[in-house]
C-alpha cells in the first residue's frame, strides 16, 4: 500500500511539475513576446486588447507557480490545490471563449489541462495530501 501511495505522489508531483512549466512558459511568453509574434503563434492575441493578453501572462504565472511553490515549500501547501481550481476555471472560460469564437476545434488542449487540474486537486486532497511544515516544537 505504501509503495502504491509512493508512486500516485511521484505521478502527482510529475502532473504539477507539467503543469508549471506550461504555465510558466505560458504566462512568460504573454508578457514579454512582441503581440505580433504571439498572433503568429495564437492568432485570438492578436484581436484582442493587448492588455488583456498581458493580464492573461500574469494570470498563468501565478497559476504556474502557485500548482508547485507552496505544496513543494510546504508553505500552505493548501494554495497548490487553489491554484488547480483556479487553472480549471481559466480553461473552463478559456474553452467557452475559443468556442463563442467558432475555435472549437482547439479546445482539446484546454480540456486536458483541465483534467490534469482535476488530478492535482483531487489528489492533493483526498489521495495524497502535502502537510505543511512543523512550525517548530511545542514546549
Amino acid at each position: 500500500m505504501q509503495q502504491r501511495k509512493s508512486i500516485v505522489n511521484i505521478l502527482l508531483w510529475l502532473v504539477q511539475l507539467l503543469l508549471t512549466a506550461l504555465f510558466v512558459m505560458s504566462g512568460v511568453m504573454k508578457l514579454g513576446y512582441p503581440i505580433d509574434k504571439l498572433a503568429a503563434m495564437y492568432p485570438w492575441t492578436g484581436q484582442v486588447p493587448a492588455v488583456y493578453v498581458r493580464l492573461l501572462g500574469i494570470v498563468d504565472l501565478a497559476g504556474g507557480l502557485g500548482l508547485l511553490l507552496p505544496a513543494l515549500l510546504r508553505i500552505k501547501p493548501m494554495l497548490t490545490v487553489w491554484a488547480a481550481i483556479g487553472i480549471i476555471v481559466l480553461m473552463v472560460l478559456a474553452t467557452l471563449f475559443h468556442i463563442s469564437r467558432g475555435e472549437a476545434s482547439v479546445t482539446g488542449f484546454n480540456m486536458v489541462v483541465t483534467l490534469l487540474a482535476g488530478v492535482v486537486v483531487w489528489g492533493r486532497t483526498r489521495l495524497y495530501p502535502v502537510l505543511p511544515k512543523a512550525q517548530g516544537r511545542q514546549a
